[in-house]
């Protein structure tokens, strides 16, 4: 709506374009504390798990009232929600949308993975909500699981369409199981976080990377090989993200 408009709806003698301002800024500072909020609140739960937030604890981090970060989410249980939302919301932007840069067939189905590997290791100090979550409430109902649950449903809908898109154009053999194919990836990413989390096994990258090479070789077609083989260049080089998670500083990279 423009001012001019906004303005003629209002009675004579009003302040329209002052009072408009004054709400937008009111908006703007209510919209910028809730997301300062959320970030603690996400940092708090990547290391602590979601049980672990709490508005009393998000109060002591973010030097405000209880009553100041009720106000924006309401409850404990809305807070926890909102981690999830933002956590996957973070997780779509740093996995997802770079992954589909990448040319539709076996190139963006082996980036999903390299880019979902990446972000388990650099989440190695601190913990994937995805996975932690799935402990703390893979057997209490209620709106927190649900959440959780329609996330991780959200990106493996994902990871299965650009397998049948790897069919589609020939890159995939066409009795592959995509949902096989995918327990399969998903079930590399388990090991790979529970042997570099727990076991702080310096091999567990290598592993998982050998383990979508044997999927990959069971069912690409040559068509698909040589895409690949001409596409992964582009990729982040191994290196990166074995030196996280190693505990290797790696160079202009900063921890999530």
């Amino acid at each position: 709506m423009s001012t001019s408009s906004f303005t003629s709806a209002k009675p004579a003698g009003a302040k329209p374009i002052a009072s408009s301002r004054s709400g937008s800024r009111s908006l703007q500072k209510g919209a910028q504390t809730r997301a300062a909020i959320l970030d603690a609140a996400l940092g708090l739960a990547s290391h602590m798990g979601l049980e672990g937030l709490s508005i009393g604890a998000l109060a002591d981090v973010t030097k405000m009232s209880k009553s100041g970060v009720f106000a924006h989410f309401g409850s404990r249980e809305e807070l926890q929600i909102a981690v999830v939302r933002e956590y996957h919301a973070k997780f779509e932007e740093e996995v997802f949308y770079t992954a589909i840069r990448q040319p539709r067939g076996l190139p963006r189905l082996r980036a999903l993975f390299e880019r979902w590997v990446h972000r388990t290791s650099v989440e190695v100090d601190s913990g994937c909500i995805y996975i932690s979550g799935a402990v703390e409430f893979d057997d209490r109902p209620g709106p927190v699981r649900d959440a959780l649950v329609g996330m991780v449903r959200d990106w493996h809908a994902a990871i299965r369409k650009a397998i049948l898109l790897a069919q589609e154009v020939g890159h995939l053999a066409p009795d592959a199981d995509p949902d096989q194919v995918l327990f399969e990836m998903h079930g590399l990413i388990l090991s790979l976080h529970h042997d570099a989390r727990f076991l702080r096994s310096d091999g567990a990258l290598a592993r998982a990377r050998t383990g979508l090479e044997r999927i990959l070789g069971s069912f690409a077609t040559p068509a698909g090989r040589k895409a690949d083989a001409e596409t992964r260049q582009t990729l982040p080089h191994p290196a990166t993200a074995a030196a996280a998670v190693a505990g290797t500083p790696v160079p202009g990279r900063k921890r999530a």
